[in-house]
């Protein structure tokens, strides 16, 4: 059981990182400190009573999951303002002739926006590159997706792998070198 000085430590230790991945991920400063909370507060209620040893990885589940609801939420409310922006267009008339489907547009940018042919070319790409990471030797798999996914700095990525910063540069380096190598010769540039 986390004591709640371990509970408090432990969200103060990933307050940070937690921020910036989720700015990465939803593009808005005050959105992602909105999830960050939110992932928070999720987690001191409903796990806070969990071993200290289990609370990364729950936090990190928590805070994946509350950005996909993140994202859920934007997508039906980009509907329906879409939506709505639209009938209200008209200038107050009602016209006959009038079809909510066919006022609605993606806005640009966006998945819905994307054409079939481009959402299954991002994925075969996304599929690549994950096959390309599989492929890394595993000290260099583990340094790159910590760093890089994770979002960890230097400092962290050595203390959780038990080795010298110095190690975990030389195996990023060497990992980004290798896959951009390797992303390079299925025609992938990044």
């Amino acid at each position: 059981m986390a004591t709640d000085k371990e509970l408090s430590d432990f969200l103060e230790s990933v307050e940070r990182r937690a921020f910036k991945q989720a700015v990465y991920a939803v593009r808005k400063d005050e959105s992602a400190l909105d999830i960050v909370q939110d992932a928070m507060i999720k987690l001191a209620e409903k796990y806070g009573d969990k071993p200290a040893a289990e609370l990364p990885l729950l936090f990190q589940r928590i805070l994946q999951n509350t950005i996909l609801d993140y994202f859920r939420r934007e997508k039906v409310r980009n509907t329906w303002v879409s939506l709505f922006s639209g009938i209200s267009s008209g200038g107050g008339e009602e016209r006959e002739d009038f079809d909510l489907l066919e006022s609605y547009e993606a806005e640009q940018g966006t998945q819905a926006s994307e054409s079939s042919a481009d959402q299954v070319e991002r994925m075969q790409v996304l599929e690549l590159i994950d096959q390309e990471v599989q492929k890394l030797p595993a000290r260099q798999r583990e340094a790159f997706l910590m760093r890089y996914w994770q979002d960890m700095d230097v400092a962290e990525t050595a203390e959780a792998m038990g080795c010298s910063e110095g190690s975990v540069k030389t195996h990023c380096s060497r990992a980004t070198h290798t896959l951009a190598e390797s992303l390079k010769a299925k025609g992938i540039k990044l």
